[in-house]
């Protein structure tokens, strides 16, 4: 359809008929097809009607939501094609690592191939729009959902969120094996009070604008289809209904032009948080601020159509959001194909294909973190090797959202390394009993002892006001190290952990998140040095809960602690702890040391409108081919606010050959020294700027570049 035939429907359409478009109903409503289950009564839903509204909530399989568009389009008076949408986060059928993880490779490529295929499976089974990228910067391990979100910093959850747009939605939206992608949470979800997953969110105009609110800029100017409002509190007004934050930031400021929807009853939660009245309340201000779908609340059911009939709320309101929502459809070709790509013919095509098991074996070795290791790792074949925990055989590693992934599928740590190593001298011990554990580890070479969380214990509403690592897996450590030096401790999870007493015991420590369906194939591959790691944490380890939030990009104060010292009173310190977390991002290690020359920048002074190269000369000192992340921050040394003592400005993955060398530079712009100033306008003030090219947020290797002009 073109513009003007999208016009014409719309002005044919009845005011209900309108309403119904922004309604999406989960799958609980419809049970055997042509069957209306009980949530529709709850709804005050009458005949047919749930299956006339707009979209639907997570269902997925061609053969059920094909059905379902048949009795959908049937019921709509205009034969409007429903919208099917579902949380496809790092995967469909076949689980990849975790967002967390995917944002520790440190490789847009990487992300965006990963986005592609889990559009190719989810697609195949007839979803739309997957709620994805979720590009909230999260710096307090406490919250359950930081496993969905790239990591800590807003530059790399920038580069992520473009590129997984890319990944799910491609050139054109319309073609096979693609999806519409939906950026989430609208605005800073990822910095609730307290960690607290629903809660309000306390943050100043610069910390919202420098911080939380680029990631979400940089998805819409990749394009991206939906934006998702959150739960939490922006200036104290909920998001859902909060119209400077959707109309004046989101479509006025950055131009978004796509379909907003709420998450899961945000609209009808605005009564509950005191800030509406009543439901129909709820709507009208819902549907003002700029809120097109209603998900899974009956605000806009129950409360559009006498608002409209009031003279409370303007029907065009309506019209511009019923638009948005035809435009999406139409943009899917929806009107030509409601079906989509949907078909079983390629579900059994697509899912489980070899090609996307290699791409997610891949993806386990490039977002596991090596961030300890004393020459232990890569174990040998010849060794005789014992591998201890409940969580070397769980088939429960995927990650929480994968709610489509088939477990039984998993492939553990265990049956990785029977499959891989079958040669190999290796004693399971799948329990965390300390005792049996290090008697079983006696005598080994090596033990891998696997510790952390499953699946269960992290994601939405799983909030933790201690993230320590569990009493039970620092003893199974401490009991293994007692009586083995060659400890390698594996830590799976969705969230950044505090493992101080484990890593002090540990001869290695690899982070292995929640590696995903085939995930441990990969960690496999590192083990026994088929594979070198390359990945970077993507967000701060603490060195426990008290240290949150914390990031690496502090602010400056008035009274910072010298680096490397202990407690000074009256210093910004802990009388107990460092400053830093026991690991910072950007940090991880390789089988090869990558030596680092000092900085060169082609010119120390630029002006307005010109730019600076820095660049590295990196030298391979091992024997091994390594990937290498390489990092550029960026220290602003005077400015008229108080700015962070670094800030990420890019990075770049690179193949060094073992003994080889890389050249690695950056264009740094007027737009890499930008801030917001005293008038929350950008600006790029004059002055000495420190860059520093380095592999971690903590190296030192820098050199100072000049702005000069007014």
């Amino acid at each position: 359809m073109n513009n003007s035939e999208l016009s014409a429907l719309l002005k044919d359409m009845s005011l209900d008929e309108k309403i119904e478009q922004l309604i999406q109903l989960h799958g609980g409503f419809f049970g055997e097809v042509g069957t209306i289950t009980g949530p529709a009564a709850e709804f005050k839903m009458t005949g047919d009607q749930p299956y006339r509204t707009g979209s639907v909530l997570g269902e997925a399989g061609a053969k059920r939501l094909r059905e379902l568009q048949d009795k959908m389009t049937a019921a709509q008076p205009h034969h409007i094609p429903a919208l099917f949408m579902a949380d496809v986060i790092h995967g469909y059928k076949t689980a990849f690592p975790v967002p967390i993880a995917i944002g520790s490779s440190f490789n847009t490529e990487l992300a965006e191939k990963i986005a592609e295929a889990a559009a190719k499976e989810c697609s195949a089974a007839g979803v739309h729009v997957t709620f994805s990228p979720m590009v909230d910067v999260s710096r307090d391990a406490r919250w359950g959902r930081c496993m969905e979100s790239p990591g800590e910093d807003p530059y790399l959850n920038s580069e992520m969120a473009k590129a997984e747009v890319k990944g799910f939605q491609g050139d054109d939206v319309k073609k096979p094996g693609r999806v519409a992608a939906c950026a989430k949470h609208f605005a800073a979800y990822g910095a609730p009070v307290a960690g607290r997953d629903y809660n309000v969110t306390e943050i100043s105009e610069h910390t919202l604008y420098e911080d939380y609110l680029k990631p979400y800029r940089a998805a819409v100017e990749a394009g991206v289809k939906l934006v998702m409002t959150a739960f939490n509190t922006i200036d104290r007004k909920p998001c859902t209904t909060n119209k400077r934050l959707l109309r004046g930031i989101l479509r006025d400021d950055m131009g978004f032009d796509g379909v907003v929807i709420s998450d899961y009853n945000a609209v009808g939660e605005t009564v509950i948080h005191g800030s509406s009245y009543d439901k129909r309340d709820a709507a009208v201000k819902a549907l003002s601020a700029g809120c097109d779908i209603d998900m899974m609340s009956d605000c806009y059911l129950s409360g559009l159509r006498a608002a409209v009939q009031s003279g409370e709320l303007d029907e065009s309101l309506i019209d511009e959001a019923v638009m948005r929502v035809l435009k999406l459809k139409n943009d899917l070709g929806l009107f030509e194909n409601p079906y989509k790509d949907g078909s079983e013919e390629a579900e059994r095509e697509i899912i489980f294909s070899k090609e996307i098991q290699e791409l997610g074996r891949k993806a386990a070795v490039e977002t596991a973190v090596l961030l300890k290791n004393n020459g232990v790792l890569p174990l040998s074949i010849s060794q005789k090797i014992a591998v201890v925990g409940e969580l070397c055989d769980s088939p429960m590693i995927v990650g929480s959202w994968s709610i489509f992934a088939d477990r039984s599928r998993t492939v553990t740590l265990k049956k990785a390394l029977e499959t891989l190593c079958p040669e190999c001298d290796i004693k399971f011990f799948p329990s965390d009993n300390a005792d049996e554990a290090s008697e079983y580890a006696k005598g080994c070479d090596a033990v891998i002892v696997c510790v952390g969380e499953n699946e269960e214990h992290t994601g939405e509403s799983m909030s933790k006001a201690d993230i320590s690592l569990s009493e039970a897996h620092n003893r199974l450590v401490e009991a293994v190290s007692g009586v083995n030096k060659n400890v390698v401790t594996l830590v799976f999870g969705g969230r950044p952990l505090g493992i101080a007493r484990a890593d002090s015991l540990s001869a290695a420590v690899l982070e292995v998140w929640l590696p995903g369906t085939v995930g441990c194939l990969g960690i496999a591959d590192i083990l026994f040095g088929r594979e070198n790691p390359s990945g970077r944490l993507s967000m701060s380890l603490p060195y426990c809960s008290g240290q949150l939030p914390i990031t690496y990009a502090m602010y400056k104060t008035g009274r910072p602690k010298p680096e490397n010292t202990g407690f000074i009173r009256y210093m910004s310190n802990y009388m107990d702890v460092p400053n830093r977390p026991l690991y910072s991002f950007g940090q991880g290690l390789g089988y090869s040391e990558i030596e680092y020359s000092a900085v060169r920048l082609d010119k120390d002074v630029i002006g307005r409108g010109e730019s600076a190269r820095a660049s590295v000369t990196l030298k391979n000192l091992g024997e091994r081919d390594q990937l290498e992340a390489v990092q550029l921050y960026i220290r602003d040394e005077k400015s008229s606010v108080v700015r962070p003592t670094r800030e990420l400005k890019g990075f770049k993955k690179v193949l060094v050959p073992a003994g080889g060398e890389v050249e690695v530079g950056f264009i740094i712009t007027e737009r890499e020294l930008e801030f917001y100033g005293e008038d929350m306008r950008l600006c790029a003030e004059p002055g000495d700027f420190k860059v520093f090219v380095t592999r971690d947020s903590l190296g030192e290797n820098c050199a100072t570049l000049r702005l000069e002009g007014g």
